[in-house]
């Protein structure tokens, strides 16, 4: 009976996976695009953690969907384009244009509360947290990382600098670099 709920959750977790991609693509509008992209990187944690992998599930949510989507929103609010993307920032959130979004964190939500307090103590926090032959610590995790995988992590740093770098470059207004000139020539 477990195991059918546990499958049911998986199912319709990874049915907000796929809608919740579907609408980051589709969307019109960057703000939410990148709102249904957090929605897609939590449900994603969901699963880790339904499967028994709650440390990539902490992972998933704090490197994910907090710092790398705060750094797409800087992004974001950084290549704004003056008074008209100003005017369009003011009409950004409409109730009516969130309802999907609600909808699916909200289920997301109590999915979430339904594996953490509605199962029975025994049966659900042993799948969830099954005991392996090797228990790997955040230690090793980290030793690894920073160990073989070393240039894999400075190679992602600098993609991610030279992303921001571009950014910052394509928001340059043109007004800012006329101006500099002018005071240069004097």
């Amino acid at each position: 009976m477990l195991d059918n709920m546990l499958n049911t959750i998986f199912i319709i977790t990874a049915a907000i996976i796929l809608i919740s991609a579907l609408l980051t693509i589709t969307a019109h509008n960057v703000v939410h695009a990148l709102l249904y992209l957090v929605i897609t990187m939590l449900a994603v944690s969901l699963i880790f953690f339904i499967l028994g992998a709650s440390f990539a599930a902490a992972l998933q949510i704090i490197i994910y969907a907090g710092a790398i989507m705060v750094l797409f929103i800087f992004v974001t609010m950084m290549l704004h384009q003056g008074e008209k993307s100003l005017a369009q920032e003011r009409h950004l959130f409409h109730f009516s244009t969130s309802i999907t979004a609600l909808f699916l964190s909200s289920m997301l939500f109590f999915e979430l509360i339904f594996m953490l307090f509605m199962t029975p103590a025994g049966s659900a926090n042993s799948r969830v947290t099954a005991p392996s032959s090797a228990i790997i610590t955040v230690k090793d995790i980290g030793t690894q990382l920073y160990g073989p995988y070393s240039l894999l992590v400075v190679i992602s740093a600098l993609m991610l600098l030279s992303a921001l770098i571009t950014a910052i470059h394509i928001s340059k207004s043109p007004v800012t670099s006329e101006i500099k000139t002018k005071a240069d020539n004097l």
